[in-house]
C-alpha cells in the first residue's frame, strides 16, 4: 500500500494532493491555514484523514468507479453535505462520478474511505437486506446509532493508524486484502445495524439550494461578481432569505462568502501560473477585482499573506 503524511499551509495544495479526487477547496474564514493529510491507498481502497483549521467549502466530483464513505471524527460547527444537515452520528456517502458540495467547519477532522465499485458491490450482495442497504446508500447523509457509530469510528481509526505506520499490516497482498475486507466490513455492519433506520429519507433544504446556486453563479461568471440584490432577483427570493440562508449554511454573510470564493479563485490562478505569464493585477481582474489595493488588502486578510507573496507555478503546480 502507498502511504503519505503531509502538512500544508494552503488549502488548494491540500485539495490537489488528495489522491483520485477532482475537487476545489475554498477557504472561507480569515487567517493562516494549517492542515494535515494522511493517506493510505491500494488498487481497491483509498483511506485518508484530513484536518483543516479553517472553514472550507469543498466542491467537486467523487472518483469514478468508486463508492465513497466519510466518517466525521470531530464536528466543531455547522456541517452541510449535499444540502443536508449533518451531526456527530452522520455517515456520508457518495457514488463514483457524483458531484458534491460539502461545507466543512473550522477544525473539522474527517476520515474518508473509498472502495472500488466492483469490490464493494460483490460484498454488498452477500449481506442480509442487500436491497434495503442499497436504497439507504442513495442518501448522502445517513443517520446511524450514536453508540454503534462511536465504536465503529474507533475501530476504523485504529486500523488506519496502525496500517499507516506498520508495514507488516499491509505489506503483502494477503494482509492488504485483510485490511480492505476489515474496513469494508465495519462500514457495512454499521448500516446493517437493526437500530439504523434503513428507510430514512433526508431531503436537501431550500437554504442550501440558495447557497449552492449563488456559489455556482460566482464560479460561472468570474469577472462580473453579482451583488446580493442581483442574486435575489435571479433567484426570485428576498434579501432576508438570502442572508438567512448563508448564515445557516456557511455561518457568514453572502457578501463575505462570495468574496472569499472569488479570492480563492484568484489564488488558484496565481499558484497555477508563473509571474511572467500572469500578473497579480490580471489574476485579480479574472475574478472581478479591479481595484488592486482593495484586492491586496482583502487577499491578505483572508490568507495571511499578500498576493505577491503567494508561491507561483515554479514551486507548485495546480491542475485545474
Amino acid at each position: 500500500m502507498n502511504r503519505s503524511i503531509r502538512h500544508f499551509q494552503d488549502v488548494h495544495a491540500h485539495a490537489a494532493s488528495v489522491s483520485q479526487w477532482s475537487q476545489l477547496y475554498s477557504q472561507l474564514t480569515a487567517g493562516a491555514l494549517e492542515s494535515s493529510l494522511l493517506q493510505l491507498s491500494s488498487e481497491r481502497c483509498h483511506v485518508f484523514r484530513e484536518r483543516i483549521n479553517q472553514r472550507v467549502v469543498q466542491h467537486g466530483e467523487a472518483p469514478h468507479r468508486r463508492v465513497c464513505f466519510a466518517v466525521p471524527i470531530a464536528i466543531p460547527g455547522i456541517v452541510r453535505m449535499q444540502g443536508r444537515d449533518a451531526g456527530d452520528n452522520s455517515l456520508f456517502f457518495l457514488r463514483g462520478g457524483e458531484e458534491f458540495m460539502f461545507h466543512m467547519p473550522t477544525g473539522m477532522d474527517l476520515l474518508s474511505i473509498t472502495f472500488d465499485r466492483d469490490f464493494f458491490d460483490a460484498a454488498l450482495e452477500e449481506v442480509p437486506f442487500a436491497d434495503e442497504i442499497a436504497r439507504l446508500l442513495r442518501q448522502p447523509v445517513i443517520k446511524v446509532p450514536g453508540q454503534r457509530f462511536a465504536e465503529c469510528r474507533q475501530r476504523l481509526m485504529a486500523m488506519f493508524s496502525e496500517a499507516l505506520v506498520n508495514d507488516e499490516l499491509s505489506g503483502t497482498a494477503a494482509r492488504q486484502d485483510e485490511l480492505e475486507q476489515a474496513l469494508l466490513g465495519e462500514l457495512l455492519r454499521l448500516v446493517m445495524d437493526p437500530a439504523c433506520d434503513r428507510h430514512q429519507r433526508n431531503g436537501s433544504s431550500t437554504q442550501d439550494f440558495i447557497v449552492e446556486k449563488c456559489h455556482r453563479m460566482a464560479m460561472a461568471d468570474t469577472m462580473s461578481a453579482p451583488s446580493v440584490m442581483e442574486l435575489c432577483e435571479r433567484l426570485h427570493v428576498s434579501r432576508r432569505t438570502v442572508q438567512n440562508s448563508f448564515r445557516a449554511v456557511a455561518d457568514t454573510t453572502p457578501l463575505s462568502y462570495l468574496r472569499s470564493v472569488r479570492l480563492n479563485g484568484a489564488r488558484r490562478a496565481l499558484m497555477a501560473s508563473r509571474a511572467c505569464d500572469l500578473t497579480v493585477g490580471d489574476a485579480a481582474g479574472q475574478w472581478g477585482f479591479f481595484h488592486l489595493s482593495h484586492f491586496a488588502a482583502e487577499y491578505q486578510e483572508l490568507f495571511g499573506e499578500l498576493p505577491s507573496q503567494t508561491p507561483r507555478a515554479a514551486g507548485w503546480k495546480y491542475d485545474a
